[in-house]
């Protein structure tokens, strides 16, 4: 009898373990930077950082909009790094291709100390509607160091998401990443114009 209820204990066993295996694997997505041709070699330097962004999408999952007031995280697509520093890293590699400049660091790396530039950015919104569009709006400030003169925008873009995959749907919002980095970059060079 005991040997019976072992059997079918490790049945059992061996059904759940099957059932746990069946489940799709988890993919991990991160943000591209811009494929734009590189602006005139400069001697700029730029701090990025830092980059806040609302807590309802601060989370290794993505985050679909069902609806006006409903969204679901998606537990199977999720980002490769937080989602502000994948914000940050695209900005900056997109600023380097930007403004012409190899100097460009992430706050609070030692050597943003002396950058000429520094630019926090708060996103107040990135939504993701799958088959739909990203969308991405941001408020940012671009400062100057050497007399604390500052600019701030606003940067409100809609991607268009052709299909419904998250593939998709990670370019969009790369795109719109690019859109942001676009203003910061005019914000850059109209500040660096105004200081000589």
């Amino acid at each position: 009898m005991r040997r019976l209820a072992a059997v079918v204990i490790l049945c059992g066993l061996a059904g759940l373990g099957t059932g746990c295996g069946s489940s799709p694997p988890s993919r991990f997505y991160t943000l591209s930077g811009t494929t734009a041709s590189a602006a005139a070699a400069s001697s700029l330097s730029v701090a990025v950082g830092p980059v806040t962004i609302p807590a309802a999408v601060d989370r290794p999952q993505m985050v679909v909009s069902m609806g006006p007031n409903q969204v679901e995280l998606d537990e199977f697509n999720r980002w490769a790094a937080p989602l502000g520093n994948n914000i940050s890293r695209v900005v900056a590699v997109n600023l380097v291709a930007l403004l012409g400049t190899p100097h460009v660091t992430l706050f609070p790396e030692m050597l943003s100390a002396g950058s000429d530039f520094r630019v926090a950015i708060e996103v107040q919104r990135f939504d993701s509607m799958p088959g739909e569009a990203a969308v991405l709006d941001a408020v940012w400030t671009v400062r100057r160091a050497k007399d604390g003169k500052a600019d701030t925008g606003r940067t409100t873009v809609r991607e268009a998401v052709p299909e419904k995959s998250i593939d998709a749907l990670v370019a969009a919002h790369s795109r719109a990443v690019a859109r942001l980095s676009q203003d910061i970059a005019a914000a850059v060079q109209a500040l660096d114009r105004t200081a000589r």
